[in-house]
């Protein structure tokens, strides 16, 4: 595999930094444009391998292009991640101390919450007890529609829980800190902060990744110990397509939905 760097490489990298995180779809049509774009080999089945070129050259300053998957619908993200900095103080220049500190209860509350999310109620009440400095209502707000905007944070209906790409990029901080509450999904072997829990063995599973395996059983198994799946089977929206359409420009979106059960 080529491992030289060209010009289609760094645009591709240039505007993935500009979003932080993009969908799948997205990423394939940039991958497309910048190849065109650039003269460079393109095969639309290739995104990985192209992406991969640009990571062996993001070693050097501890960054990577990562790949994962939204625990609400199951569609794929690519995400551009600092590897030297894996843990919320990543966040100190765009937050103050006692913003972070709300940041941190929120993710307290959304790790030991039995569906992973928490309610804006909860955590404004959080934001009367933080050590540094209490926070009025309002402000507290602004900090969750800030923390929205950049993807820390994902809100339906009043209920927030961890943005897909916190997930990407914090998922050694959670697992290294809140390893006794949280778990890797059976299926695809990823943090799962949304999922569904086998009541005898205890294995969790996305509910992408639930509503996939168990597709085709007529009576839902355990893939782990065997024994009957209680919990309803989420329905599967189709994955984002192959070969999509649009460039993506210089803007951002959000995520929702799930159950966990311990």
């Amino acid at each position: 595999m080529a491992t030289q760097m060209t010009d289609g490489h760094r645009r591709f990298l240039q505007v993935l930094m500009s979003h932080g995180i993009m969908e799948g779809s997205v990423a394939r049509t940039l991958h497309r444009d910048c190849c065109e774009i650039h003269k460079v080999y393109y095969a639309h089945d290739k995104l990985d391998d192209f992406i991969n070129v640009v990571n062996i050259h993001l070693q050097p300053f501890f960054m990577q292009i990562r790949k994962g998957m939204s625990e609400d619908d199951g569609k794929t993200y690519y995400a551009l991640v600092n590897l030297a900095e894996t843990e919320i103080t990543k966040m100190a220049s765009d937050y103050t101390e006692n913003e972070l500190e709300l940041f941190r209860k929120t993710m307290d509350a959304i790790i030991v919450s039995e569906n992973g999310f928490a309610s804006s109620t909860n955590i404004l009440n959080l934001a009367d007890q933080l050590k540094i400095k209490k926070m009025k209502k309002k402000e507290a707000e602004q900090v969750l529609q800030n923390l929205v905007q950049d993807k820390w944070l994902s809100e339906r209906d009043g209920e927030y829980t961890l943005h897909t790409r916190c997930i990407m990029e914090m998922e050694q901080y959670i697992l290294s800190n809140y390893q006794d509450l949280v778990r890797k999904c059976n299926i695809c072997h990823s943090l799962a902060i949304q999922s569904q829990v086998c009541e005898t063995c205890g294995i969790g599973m996305h509910l992408p990744c639930a509503g996939k395996y168990f597709k085709a059983q007529m009576e839902p198994h355990c893939p782990h110990c065997n024994e009957f799946w209680p919990h309803e089977i989420p329905e599967i929206n189709r994955p984002d397509s192959q070969l999509p359409s649009s460039a993506p420009r210089e803007r951002r979106g959000t995520s929702s939905s799930g159950t966990r059960r311990r």
